[in-house]
């Protein structure tokens, strides 16, 4: 039986003393051109790529996040590439799938076991808006997590989430339903909320002071680190996602150092913030 992903994920950012979370997003218009030259094919100057990065930020980063999007879009190579970058990522590190699913019955069946069975991976992005049907199968997997779309970070975000509802916003009652899923549940049940909704942040970690949080929406800049030190909690442990601002930390043959840079950048700023937070 698995261990359980917090103590899993506590266990990893403990190792290296981190909160970080690389995302892996090869766009191709972005991977520095002198990279892309040295190899015959697309698709493995993107697993050199991928490998290149995480070889950087290993040492500076406890998770890997991969957006589903930017491997799909690689064409019939897509999937391999999907899987060699993860086989890349070091056992002791949680491998993220970004999909967002949110289909039901049997395809949610498919989906899940395509990530946690096939892929391996330690959690996944589910999106709840079918209801419980769209997250349960994810949540069948000891051991992992889904991370249900709670509160995100982009703008048009409150076009549904903010929404009041028995004088409540829509995401507080997502994030009621979505707990009691995982309470059902063999897995665990985390929740993405955007770092560019602090309030928001600070509220559903007072009502869940126990469910990870996956947190995008911070880059280098330190945006924001006071209200994520707020809710990083030894209960209740959070990670923090940046992906271009590490990943194209430089178009020049440099890239590793300096995304490796950005890591490290990031993590000491997260660490400052919550020791500065404990006093």
């Amino acid at each position: 039986m698995q261990k359980n992903f917090t103590d899993r994920l506590c266990s990893a950012q403990k190792k290296i003393g981190s909160l970080v979370c690389v995302g892996l997003d090869p766009d191709l218009s972005k991977i520095p051109h002198c990279h892309m030259k040295k190899f015959h094919s697309t698709h493995e100057a993107v697993i050199a790529f991928n490998q290149s990065i995480i070889r950087a930020t290993a040492p500076f980063a406890c998770a890997f996040k991969l957006n589903v999007a930017f491997y799909e879009n690689l064409g019939e190579y897509g999937f391999s590439v999907l899987q060699a970058t993860l086989n890349a990522i070091p056992h002791d590190k949680i491998q993220i799938i970004d999909a967002k699913r949110g289909d039901i019955g049997n395809t949610a069946s498919q989906y899940a076991s395509s990530i946690f069975e096939l892929l391996n991976a330690d959690g996944c992005t589910v999106a709840p808006y079918m209801g419980s049907d769209a997250v349960k199968p994810f949540l069948a997997y000891s051991g992992r997590i889904a991370f249900v779309l709670i509160r995100t970070s982009n703008p048009s975000g409150d076009q549904l989430q903010s929404l009041m509802v028995d004088q409540q916003p829509l995401y507080q009652h997502v994030a009621r339903l979505a707990y009691s899923w995982g309470e059902q549940s063999p897995g665990s049940v985390g929740f993405v909320v955007g770092a560019t909704n602090p309030e928001e942040l600070k509220i559903l970690r007072n009502k869940y002071p126990t469910v990870p949080f996956l947190i995008p929406g911070i880059g280098v800049q330190g945006g924001y680190l006071d209200v994520v030190a707020k809710v990083s909690t030894p209960e209740g442990p959070v990670l923090v996602n940046n992906s271009r601002g590490i990943l194209y930390a430089s178009s020049e043959q440099d890239f590793e150092t300096m995304s490796a840079q950005a890591a490290k950048e990031l993590r000491d700023l997260l660490n400052n913030a919550i020791k500065h937070h404990a006093h």
